[in-house]
């Protein structure tokens, strides 16, 4: 049977797993090793793993591409820029992940990149910017304005101008889009998130296509893992791959409450406005009172954890311009809300006590 010929909810069940003979184990095996025998295909940790090719494989298969995993998300953010030179023109949102943003910033004060901000729902405003552009990212939906951009429009428009394209699937994740099917060049993942879904790693992967382009674009993603050194740990890789065996029910829960959520939100009488695309399990909602008003509100809930990160089993809460590094288009008053797994009705209560004050 085909690989391809499987629906996603099998295939993150039933790929990275060891070839069946007897004996074999039946999950991927946890290797800790640093180098290897001489005349393999890897002789030293840095250029591979047999957890890492596991991973790799399940995911790349999702995504419908080659996978490299990282040791963070921000490793892999990292990677996807150095496909471009000093002094190229990178197009990118003004309202994404803040660690997306800070890098950004931080290389347009260098000198290394001109940054061309723009809003990656206008669609034609963005069309317009990637004339003479190296490189665009996207976020789709975006983090935490979670704001939609017609991927398949600005994909072939970046193609047409040779622009190399990334998105950062991490909200969405490949069960509910596949970047690389839409035209996008390589998909960069916080595994952290939704991926491993059990708030207890850190780590990140990319995924090119399987083509000419997206063989060449992985050979250098590739290359700057090995050389940069951004490497994941065999253990964190396999707790990885344990947690991807559940996200379709993980997801498919958490969306189901995320969609009663905004729905219930929508007429709540302490809630301004609720942001949710209609697909996802991340809700952000604009409260009465500014900063202060969404602080007091994330710090009376009970069930809801007031933390930062998102895309675990349990549901999380925050605002998100209490960091330095968010971007100033992302309101004061904005709570983030990262629906977990639990009882609808129960998070419902805690966050509905927490909104009357």
């Amino acid at each position: 049977m085909s690989h391809e010929d499987l629906s996603p909810a099998t295939r993150v069940v039933a790929l990275g797993r060891q070839h069946r003979m007897p004996g074999a184990g039946v999950n991927a095996p946890l290797e800790f090793s640093s180098t290897y025998v001489a005349d393999g295909p890897v002789n030293y940790a840095r250029g591979g793993n047999p957890t890492w090719s596991a991973f790799e494989e399940a995911l790349g298969s999702l995504e419908g591409g080659d996978a490299l995993v990282f040791a963070s998300g921000m490793a892999a953010v990292a990677a996807a820029f150095s496909l471009v030179d000093h002094g190229a023109v990178v197009v990118a949102p003004r309202s994404a992940y803040s660690g997306t943003v800070a890098t950004l910033l931080n290389a347009e004060r260098d000198g290394r990149f001109e940054v061309r901000w723009v809003d990656t729902a206008d669609t034609a405003a963005t069309i317009v910017a990637l004339q003479g552009a190296d490189l665009v990212w996207f976020e789709s939906p975006s983090n935490p304005l979670l704001e939609v951009a017609d991927l398949p429009a600005l994909a072939a428009a970046a193609r047409a101008h040779d622009v190399i394209s990334v998105c950062d699937n991490t909200f969405a994740t490949p069960l509910v889009q596949q970047p690389l099917a839409l035209g996008v060049d390589v998909v960069v993942h916080s595994v952290t998130k939704y991926l491993s879904g059990h708030s207890d790693l850190i780590l990140g992967a990319t995924v090119t296509g399987q083509t000419e382009r997206g063989a060449a674009l992985r050979e250098r993603l590739a290359h700057h893992r090995l050389l940069g050194g951004a490497i994941a740990g065999p253990m964190e890789t396999w707790l990885a791959l344990r947690g991807l065996r559940t996200l379709h029910v993980r997801l498919e829960r958490a969306t189901a409450n995320a969609r009663e959520l905004a729905s219930r939100l929508s007429t709540h009488p302490a809630v301004d406005t609720v942001r949710y695309p209609g697909f996802g399990a991340i809700v952000s909602i604009e409260v009465p009172g500014g900063a202060d008003g969404a602080e007091r509100v994330a710090a009376a809930t009970e069930l809801w954890t007031h933390s930062t990160s998102l895309g675990g089993v349990e549901s999380q809460l925050e605002r998100r311009r209490r960091h330095a590094a968010e971007p100033t288009s992302v309101p004061d008053q904005l709570l983030r809300l990262s629906v977990g797994i639990e009882d609808v009705d129960d998070l419902w209560a805690d966050l509905d006590r927490a909104l009357r004050g």
